[in-house]
């Protein structure tokens, strides 16, 4: 299991230790992942999803998942992700349709 975030593609970076020696050790700095269920309000039911926490925040302030999808760059989603967009997208066009 990659440690990438599925929603915003944040990976880990690269960097180092200073000690107070003032010696350079490299390290990785990992993101901050959990595996979280969001519902989806389009296609009523929950996603489980491996995301970071400050994309759980942007969800939370964005008005959920179905709208951060929406806004989200398609470069940036999982392959998982992608379906779930793609999904809730027919979801609405269907919504749209029939009203």
């Amino acid at each position: 299991m990659s440690r990438v975030c599925e929603l915003t593609g944040k990976g880990p970076m690269v960097g180092n230790n200073v000690s107070h020696a003032n010696n350079k050790t490299k390290r990785r700095f990992l993101p901050n992942l959990n595996d979280v269920t969001l519902q989806s309000e389009t296609l009523g039911r929950g996603v489980k999803l491996r995301i970071s926490a400050s994309a759980l925040r942007s969800v939370d302030h964005r008005g959920g998942l179905d709208k951060f999808l929406a806004k989200a760059k398609d470069v940036e989603l999982s392959a998982k992700a992608l379906k779930v967009k793609n999904e809730i997208a027919k979801a609405q066009a269907a919504a749209t349709a029939e009203a």
